[in-house]
């Protein structure tokens, strides 16, 4: 550019574009530079992170080899091995890190640290590799060799599900093997990876390192961990057992029952069966074992409770375990009385369909019958009554015991007629302030506040007063044109008024009292 025949002039303007274009390189090259010091921040606190999860789990590991040796001593030794060579390799990176940071003076000034001196003349002289280099190469390789050797382990390979797939990985994320560039020529790994590299990029280079080896150190011990418990539980001999404090509660305490898992297979039998019932030793043609269980062949005896008490003695490497068994049952008396109850309260309201159960403790539902005016059986206990004329209704329950003893028992419940309904507008009571276009579309329907369970009202019409006009008669559920022609003559603060609402039950005949109005007070 700024040879020939230029003149002075074209040639300071040529100088300046090379000027101008060098300031550009130069700006993007920072821009970079401080790309790689996030990124490698960013890896650096996932490691941190990753670090304290492998420490927790390490611990609890450490726990559960100190409770069940036999089952997580072997598993907490081999992850003792992998923490000791991930280890050495990541300490290993934190002091090439270390030192090739430590003359920065602010060392997360990234763009200051462009230079590919520190590692060039740390790892090579010349063509060759340094001592320091060389020693790189051996930890990585080292690495690598060690913990495939540890997932090659048969007791490993067996508890580790995919463990081909983990050593592709180690192969792959360590191999130390020559690389291609872009041109096609095999260079060697090192001299790729970290000859002539700016500072920063080197050191994520190796931060990413350190996050394959805590990575894949997580992964190994999770999936140890996991494999070991899949082999030491088997929840196909399971079922559950209800473990209670006592055998029965009264209404209002808090049942604090806990609910067990126990082995029932045929390979679980105890060696003795000591039980004793109220003080007294079960014989052996009180119980038989079946299936890992003990099943109990004595009768209730009294009303009461019944302690069941003792132990159950197993084989256990050669030496006897008591299992201490504390538990019981509780015996009641013969009912000979029915218990009938209204499930919205001893009244039952006329024209619609009243929720009742009705049973007698100790006799089966399909063996209890009861009958009166209006009532009519869902299933089971429960039971529909739809009563008529009058203020009272009287419900017969009767059932036979299972000796034989026949019970009949009768309840009485008064009879009430639905309350009033409300008129409401947009599912809102009372005074409504609400836009004369919401009202517009708004539906007008009637509910009862309060009632004890839900009646569906239907709405057939209502009255539509707005003040200083005449009441407009509308049908349906919502405003007519002449309702929405007063509407538009209202002004803003206006009181509007729906009153003699038709309301009536879905399904009955039954006349409600009269409904109460809805007034609407206009906001524009």
């Amino acid at each position: 550019m700024a040879k020939g025949s230029l003149s002075p002039r074209q040639k300071m303007i040529n100088l300046m574009y090379l000027v101008f274009i060098a300031m550009l390189a130069l700006n993007m090259s920072k821009e970079v530079l401080s790309a790689f010091g996030l990124l490698n921040d960013k890896i650096a606190t996932a490691n941190a992170e990753t670090e304290a999860r492998n420490m927790a789990f390490m611990d609890g590991l450490s726990t559960k080899a100190s409770d069940e040796p036999a089952q997580y001593a072997a598993v907490y030794a081999k992850a003792q091995e992998i923490e000791t060579v991930s280890n050495e390799l990541d300490s290993y990176l934190t002091t090439l890190k270390s030192n090739a940071i430590k003359d920065l003076k602010d060392p997360t000034d990234y763009e200051v640290m462009d230079k590919p001196d520190h590692f060039d003349r740390l790892f090579f002289t010349g063509d060759k590799y340094k001592a320091e280099g060389q020693e790189f190469i051996d930890k990585m390789n080292e690495y690598r060799t060690n913990m495939i050797a540890i997932l090659s382990d048969t007791a490993v390979a067996k508890k580790v599900a995919g463990v081909e797939e983990i050593k592709k990985s180690l192969e792959s994320n360590f191999s130390t093997e020559k690389e291609t560039n872009r041109d096609g020529k095999e260079i060697e790994w090192l001299n790729y990876n970290y000859e002539g590299f700016p500072l920063i990029a080197s050191l994520t280079k190796l931060t990413q390192l350190q996050a394959d080896v805590k990575n894949t150190k997580s992964e190994l011990l999770s999936k140890m961990l996991s494999g070991q418990q899949a082999a030491a539980l088997s929840f196909s001999n399971y079922s559950t057992i209800m473990d209670v404090e006592k055998s029965a509660y009264y209404a209002g305490e808090t049942f604090n029952g806990a609910i067990l898992l126990g082995r029932t297979d045929a390979s679980t039998v105890p060696q003795e069966v000591n039980l004793t019932l109220d003080g007294r030793p079960l014989t052996e043609g009180q119980y038989s074992v079946q299936g890992g269980r003990v099943v109990l062949n004595i009768g209730a005896g009294s009303p009461g409770d019944h302690k069941i008490e003792g132990t159950l003695v197993y084989g256990e490497g050669g030496e006897k375990v008591e299992v201490p068994v504390k538990t019981g049952f509780a015996t009641i008396s013969k009912p000979n009385s029915a218990v009938i109850s209204a499930d919205k309260m001893n009244v039952v309201y006329r024209g619609v369909d009243n929720p009742m159960t009705v049973s007698i403790p100790g006799i089966p539902d399909n063996n209890v019958n009861a009958s009166a005016a209006g009532l009519s059986k869902v299933s089971g206990s429960k039971y529909v009554m739809r009563p008529g004329s009058g203020r009272e209704v009287t419900i017969t329950a009767s059932g036979t015991l299972p000796d034989g003893q026949r019970i009949s028992t009768p309840a009485v419940f008064r009879i009430k007629d639905i309350p009033p309904p409300v008129g409401a507008i947009r599912g809102e009571t009372g005074i409504v302030r609400m836009q004369r276009q919401g009202l517009e579309i708004s539906t007008v329907s009637a509910v009862l506040p309060d009632f004890d369970f839900d009646v569906n009202l239907n709405v057939t019409g209502f009255s539509f007063k707005v003040s200083g006009q005449p009441t407009v008669i509308v049908s349906g559920t919502r405003l007519d044109s002449a309702a929405k022609g007063a509407l538009r003559r209202a002004k803003r603060g206006d009181a509007v008024q729906i009153f003699d609402i038709n309301a009536k039950v879905q399904g009955s005949s039954v006349v409600l009292k009269k409904t109460a109005p809805v007034i609407i007070e206009l906001t524009n």
